[in-house]
């Protein structure tokens, strides 16, 4: 399981540090459905992907369409259950986000996002962030 940080270089602010990535045809199908919710800093990095859904969701999600060059290309805030995405042509990813937090970091379309992989301290079996996100695992079969 890959963890990535991600953080909008346009405004100096970490979006999370905790960001699941999700690359499968099968983990970007699953999504968040029947995860929990994301925790302050958690998410799901989706690629390839230009739209998403939340049909079968119980919460909201912050939801950032980004350009291979990390340029947020669209935002919906507080994206609700059963509620759709419009398609992003130009989107290669979508970054998946707790509620709330694309509006109090003020990132907006035009603002750059850098992915990176995140510094993850071992301590014991599993590290602090393996075990919170051990319910939102995305290693599933391709």
């Amino acid at each position: 399981m890959r963890i990535l940080s991600a953080r909008n270089l346009s405004r100096g602010i970490e979006l999370g540090d905790r960001i699941l990535e999700a690359r499968t045809h099968w983990t970007r199908l699953r999504g968040m459905l029947g995860r929990p919710e994301p925790g302050v800093g958690e998410g799901l990095l989706l690629m390839p992907c230009q739209a998403v859904h939340m049909f079968g969701m119980r919460y909201p999600l912050d939801v950032a369409f980004l350009a291979d060059d990390g340029i947020v290309v669209a935002i919906y805030d507080r994206l609700q259950p059963s509620q759709v995405s419009k398609r992003h042509p130009e989107a290669t990813t979508a970054l998946e986000l707790r509620a709330g937090t694309l509006g109090s970091s003020g990132t907006r379309v035009g603002d750059r996002i850098e992915l990176t992989s995140a510094n993850v301290e071992q301590t014991g079996d599993s590290s602090p962030v393996e075990a919170r996100v051990a319910g939102m695992s995305v290693e599933e079969p391709e």
